[in-house]
């Protein structure tokens, strides 16, 4: 900002592009500078143009630098951390890359060695890798890496917790909140119910004890589909199948899918490896991939099979239905999870999965945390 410069005009006209400048007043010198670093990223959306918002500079003496050929992407990236907050540069890399289809950011070495690794270009990386020469790999399993370690760090301790002992119907003198009786408690005080207030003193919270797991041993099948718009359930799948491995009562297995089947669960304990190998797009044959997994359930009663999955079947829909019928009839607990992420907002084929919750699937879409806690429900009963 300088002297004179008005930071909520300014931010408007950022927004709007050069004709707001009639209202808004001229940028300072180094607005000039981030508005040559939006207009190289938003100048190409011919939609914004149409609607008179971001048009390119209108007075001639500035068109020299700001106009989408003047950049290259490395310029772009060193502008943009230099002109803008991060929360800021991680929105400009992610609209770059799935808006924009800038491939570049992931594929050009140079690029991804100043690229800040996050989320949205991890799925980017998964994307565009096959694409990417072995050098470029290299650098690219860098975004992977951190990501990854990102994400292990922060679900780890969330989803392990889950499985510190499961709740039994004795009650306990510990005051954990994870373990409040609401009911037991409200049973407990109804002696003090005040109807004037419509509300219960609490003077006898009840909490219930949880037990140690040497219980028998679950299995739990992750089946995941690997078509592009499941990228996101792909990479918490992986990071999830990781934090679960090798906790007491639970067997994992990860098996990832498109019109083939591939077991990954030999490379469950490093989830970057698994993700470099996995392969996005293609067809999808969810059927196969349930076929597969029943085959390797040991004990139904102990079992639950989680599909991951849009559910557009490309493969047979009465096959896929009846397998997931045997399972249930069997014993077998089957999720159907149309998301498998943090958002867990789905875009998924509801046709298909009504037909699976007829035949008593559980269909729905769950964060990595929520999957634990149901799965650590059921290993505790």
């Amino acid at each position: 900002m300088t002297a004179g410069t008005d930071e909520g005009l300014e931010r408007w006209r950022l927004i709007l592009g050069a004709p707001a400048e009639r209202a808004t007043g001229p940028l300072g010198p180094r607005g000039v500078a981030r508005d040559a670093a939006l207009e190289w990223l938003y100048g190409r959306d011919g939609d914004l143009e149409r609607r008179g918002v971001r048009r390119g500079p209108t007075d001639p003496g500035r068109s020299g630098g700001s106009g989408p050929s003047q950049l290259t992407p490395v310029d772009w990236l060193d502008a943009v951390h230099r002109l803008f907050p991060k929360e800021t540069v991680e929105r400009l890399e992610r609209d770059a890359v799935e808006r924009y289809g800038i491939d570049e950011i992931v594929t050009d070495p140079e690029v991804l060695s100043r690229v800040e690794p996050s989320a949205t270009l991890l799925r980017a990386v998964l994307r565009t890798k096959h694409l990417m020469n072995p050098d470029v790999l290299v650098m690219a399993r860098r975004i992977v890496e951190a990501v990854v370690r990102e994400l292990l760090d922060r679900l780890r301790p969330e989803l392990r917790r889950s499985f510190t002992g499961a709740r039994s119907r004795r009650p306990s003198r510990m005051p954990l909140a994870r373990d409040f009786d609401f009911r037991g408690t409200v049973r407990a005080n109804l002696a003090h119910y005040r109807p004037e207030e419509r509300r219960v003193l609490i003077e006898r919270p009840r909490f219930h004890s949880r037990t140690r797991r040497h219980l028998e041993q679950w299995q739990l099948l992750l089946l995941v589909d690997q078509s592009g718009s499941m990228v996101g359930s792909v990479i918490h799948s992986a990071v999830t199948a990781a934090c679960l491995w090798s906790l007491p009562g639970l067997r994992t297995h990860l098996i990832a899918f498109d019109t083939s089947v591939v077991d990954l669960t030999a490379d469950v304990t490093d989830p970057v490896e698994l993700l470099m190998r996995v392969q996005l797009g293609g067809g999808t044959d969810i059927a196969r991939a349930v076929d597969y997994a029943a085959g390797l359930v040991d004990n139904p009663r102990r079992a639950i099979v989680a599909i991951v999955s849009d559910f557009y079947e490309g493969g047979d829909q009465h096959r896929l239905v009846r397998t997931v019928r045997g399972l249930v009839e069997q014993g077998a607990t089957v999720l159907g999870l149309a998301a498998l992420d943090e958002e867990a907002d789905p875009v998924y084929d509801r046709g298909l999965a009504g037909r699976l919750a007829g035949v008593g699937a559980h269909v729905g879409a769950m964060t990595p945390g929520r999957l634990a806690e149901f799965v650590a429900d059921k290993v505790g009963r």
